[in-house]
């Protein structure tokens, strides 16, 4: 299909716009596009980020792709097919595994470019799970997270490395600055979460799974010997009450129960990383990249991550957050007195250091124009 340069339309399949890194980079890309010049169009189930695709300049198609049944894939590649054609597509770019494998076989009958992105680790715990992820690698270019994806597409999936391009998450700066974080902000957080006054707080952002590590920081703050150390959990169980509920359960057979707060899901995670103290990534399996680590380095928080994954690339040891081995309640907990032992002059530089690196290497913009210059590179106008 040849493209106009000025007229390039570009179309992001994922399942669904609920919550989720992978959402937010979808809106962010669709801005990009936008703002280009371009045509930006997403498709997904739907869900609550929906009018941001809007606002981003974007515009949205619903249609049923967060189904996994293998008739519902080809009946949605007939549907991307004719969306495809209709809308003049010229790059379709997949972002999961279900609506990447309709993409590719609409885009195999249209002749549109087929890009992805890499989002997660992939289990391959039952058969034929390598091929049903494989899909992932297919694109004329396979964009990556970070260089720990990167090795795991050519070792998995004998991808070629000038098909790869590691593009990692990025921070919007304008929001996650602590200079534009009011008082009034983190006080009414401060008082729907009731945080105990004068409390350290031990804050780990994330929905709510046992790999996450939640049941890690709750054994962890088990184990230090101070009464003034508040842990908050983040992020919405997405209807996994059973999980939620044994987490209450689990702090309170550890005595830390009067201890420890759930607050759901957060929509206003700089003031959230303004009231933490310390700032925990505890996932128990790698991550692909882990953008939360990179928002509370951005905040200028100290970070302590698992030592696996994006996060390993991320944080500096010693100078812009602090590594531990993951799933180590012991080591997490030694870590975390170590920082909340930090005097101010420590803390101010290593929030310095880390916002410099953010600044750096992980900015929202950056992002965008590095995946602009993939789709560039597929339609041959690079």
């Amino acid at each position: 299909m040849s493209a106009d340069p000025g007229n390039i339309t570009v179309l992001q399949v994922l399942p669904s716009l609920i919550t989720g890194g992978v959402e937010r980079g979808t809106i962010e890309i669709a801005q990009a596009v936008a703002q280009a010049g371009w045509t930006a169009l997403v498709t997904s189930s739907g869900g609550r980020l929906v009018p941001a695709v809007a606002n981003a300049g974007g515009r949205h198609v619903t249609l049923p792709l967060a189904r996994r049944n293998p008739l519902t894939i080809w009946r949605n590649a007939a549907r991307l097919e004719r969306l495809i054609r209709d809308e003049c597509v010229h790059i379709v770019h997949a972002r999961s595994r279900a609506p990447a494998w309709s993409a590719w076989l609409a885009c195999q009958r249209t002749g549109a470019h087929f890009v992805t992105t890499y989002h997660g680790t992939y289990s391959e715990d039952l058969p034929f799970k390598r091929k049903y992820n494989s899909v992932m690698a297919k694109g004329e270019r396979v964009i990556s997270a970070s260089r720990f994806i990167s090795d795991l597409i050519m070792r998995q999936h004998q991808t070629e490395p000038e098909r790869i391009r590691v593009i990692p998450r990025g921070v919007d700066l304008k929001t996650f600055n602590p200079a534009a974080v009011s008082g009034d902000r983190m006080m009414r957080l401060a008082q729907a979460w009731r945080l105990p006054e004068a409390a350290a707080i031990v804050l780990l952002p994330g929905r709510l799974t046992s790999w996450k590590g939640q049941g890690v920081l709750i054994e962890a703050l088990a184990r230090i010997d101070r009464k003034d150390i508040c842990g908050v959990l983040v992020g919405s169980d997405q209807g996994r009450h059973h999980y939620s509920s044994g987490l209450v359960k689990q702090a309170e057979a550890l005595g830390v129960g009067g201890r420890l707060r759930l607050v759901g899901q957060c929509d206003d995670m700089p003031a959230a990383l303004m009231l933490a103290d310390v700032v925990v990534h505890a996932s128990v399996e790698p991550e692909a990249f882990g953008r939360v680590v990179i928002e509370a380095q951005a905040m200028g928080r100290p970070v302590i991550a698992s030592d696996l994954g994006g996060p390993a690339e991320t944080v500096e040891q010693g100078v812009t957050g602090w590594r531990v081995p993951p799933g180590d309640a012991s080591a997490l907990a030694s870590a975390i007195e170590q920082v909340l032992g930090l005097g101010a002059e420590q803390r101010a530089a290593l929030a310095m250091r880390a916002r410099d690196a953010v600044h750096a290497n992980y900015t929202v913009g950056a992002m965008q124009a590095a995946t602009l210059d993939v789709y560039r590179e597929v339609i041959g106008l690079a």
